[in-house]
């Protein structure tokens, strides 16, 4: 199952990248949580709405930036990306933990590092 999970991040940013949110409509669970740390936090995405509403501003500003790495970690996939530069300086590469449900995507963790999400994972598991 962890690969086939691999497999939707792969495909669905790809689909992003490619402007089709459609694809990512029927990967994201309903009731999907997005947040940085905390799901109650101001900005936190707490459903498919929500979160389809970020996906579709970040494309607006051209901020997607670029997939590195999909690390398979069971139910859960480490999503590593570099973000676009700014002001002509790269940033570093951040990450996502997705977490998938019955095949679909019921929360994603963001995280400043790769570090720091393989970290959480791992003490959380």
């Amino acid at each position: 199952m962890s690969q086939a999970n691999v497999e939707r991040v792969r495909r669905g940013f790809a689909a992003i990248a490619a402007g089709d949110l459609e694809p990512i409509a029927e990967l994201l669970a309903p009731d999907i949580k997005w947040h940085g740390g905390d799901p109650e936090a101001e900005g936190a995405c707490r459903n498919r709405g929500e979160a389809l509403a970020f996906m579709r501003a970040r494309q607006g500003q051209r901020r997607l930036g670029r997939l590195l790495d999909v690390i398979d970690m069971g139910d859960r996939v480490v999503v590593v990306m570099q973000p676009p530069p700014e002001n002509g300086v790269s940033p570093p590469p951040r990450a996502n933990v997705t977490t998938f449900r019955d095949g679909q995507v019921v929360e994603m963790i963001g995280f400043d590092s790769p570090e720091a999400a393989l970290a959480y994972v791992e003490a959380t598991r």
